[in-house]
């Protein structure tokens, strides 16, 4: 009898049902972008339509058992969903198709893991591992089994007891936090002085791929890496660059935000976030040449919001102008203040104006002391 071949774990069915979808033909390609980003190679796409979810399945029994034919004409190690799963339904999921089942949070876990470069990125990704495993144990798992470290990798045996994986959770999580407690408080010391200089502090901020990276390195002329995939570079970088009109100020590149990005993420990307809400102006990235362009700068503002950044000021960057068919240049409002700026950061068109917006908007800035908050350590 010839064995069967182990499963591929480059490749993936990935799973989109309309369910209240805006727009299911983008977060279906959304989804397809994500899978790559995490290594997937090979991929077949299943689409479905339903009223509510499946409280066993998530998708209903008829749509699990075409899935799960795909997963065995594709020989595939994953079933990848775009929604978020409860830990009742991928362990239902992974029984009926024999094969690994990731939700989209897990997803987007997966590309982060992948993608910390730092030690600070590394401590907020592990951080928010660990707290999505705390809810996801049950008797009988091995030792943070469920914590696999990535696809095509499998965990260690180890201790079988759900009480002592929840202390080991619970005591490792304290360890995060108070390590990225210590990273927060360099921040504000770094912030305190910045605010003593008068330097401005300008954060790039936008949906992913829509070129902050690239953005940065124009303004900056740093080596920061840039790729057209969905979250190329994780961790905060901060460059000094140096205007005429306004002196120095601090330009840092942030973590891209995405649809539906899982709270538990926000919450432990707050430390690096933290460059975004005490910045004094925002650049607000948006991909020019996306059909949803408008859905997508409505997620980022979502996020923005719910960090605590929602007040503080914007200038609106439409990126990607060359593929777009948009002159280069600014656009003002009845008033003659800046409204938005056009700019191809690939081909460096638009960035004079872009320079000059934010010199106006250093000129402009109110006088600002350091808040109690920034001077507390």
């Amino acid at each position: 009898m010839i064995p069967a071949a182990a499963p591929d774990n480059q490749a993936a069915v990935l799973v989109s049902l309309d369910i209240g979808t805006a727009a299911p033909e983008d977060a279906a390609e959304e989804l397809l972008r994500l899978a790559e980003s995490a290594g997937i190679r090979r991929h077949a796409a299943v689409r479905g339509r339903r009223q509510r979810p499946d409280p066993k399945f998530y998708a209903g029994s008829g749509k699990v058992a075409q899935i799960g034919a795909a997963v065995a004409a594709l020989n595939a190690g994953w079933a990848i969903f775009n929604h978020e799963l409860s830990p009742a339904q991928e362990r239902n999921l992974e029984a009926e198709l024999n094969c690994r089942v990731l939700d989209r949070t897990g997803l987007i876990l997966e590309i982060f893991s992948q993608r910390a470069q730092t030690s600070e990125g590394k401590l907020q990704v592990e951080l928010a591992q660990l707290e999505r495993a705390s809810t996801r144990l049950v008797r009988g798992w091995t030792h943070l089994e469920r914590q696999r470290g990535g696809l095509g990798k499998t965990g260690g045996p180890g201790e079988k007891q759900i009480e002592l994986d929840r202390r080991y959770i619970a005591r490792r999580v304290r360890v995060l936090r108070d390590r990225l407690d210590v990273l927060r408080r360099q921040r504000r010391v770094q912030r305190r002085s910045r605010v003593r200089r008068e330097v401005l502090s300008v954060s790039l901020v936008g949906y992913t791929n829509a070129g902050k990276s690239t953005l940065f390195n124009a303004l900056a002329h740093a080596g920061a890496y840039a790729a057209d995939q969905l979250f190329a570079t994780l961790d905060t970088t901060t460059r000094r660059v140096w205007l005429p009109e306004a002196g120095n100020v601090a330009v840092s590149d942030t973590v891209g935000f995405i649809r539906d990005l899982p709270h538990g993420l926000v919450a432990a990307f707050r430390a690096t976030l933290e460059e975004t809400v005490h910045a004094d102006l925002l650049l607000h990235l948006v991909d020019s040449a996306s059909p949803v362009r408008e859905q997508q700068a409505a997620e980022v503002d979502k996020v923005l919001q719910e960090i605590g950044a929602g007040d503080v000021p914007q200038l609106l960057v439409w990126n990607k102008a060359d593929l777009s068919g948009l002159a280069p240049g600014a656009e003002r409002d009845e008033y003659g203040r800046i409204r938005r700026v056009f700019v191809s950061a690939r081909t460096g068109a638009g960035l004079a104006e872009l320079r000059g917006a934010i010199a106006e908007a250093a000129q402009t800035r109110p006088a600002r002391s350091p808040s109690p908050e920034l001077i507390s350590l």
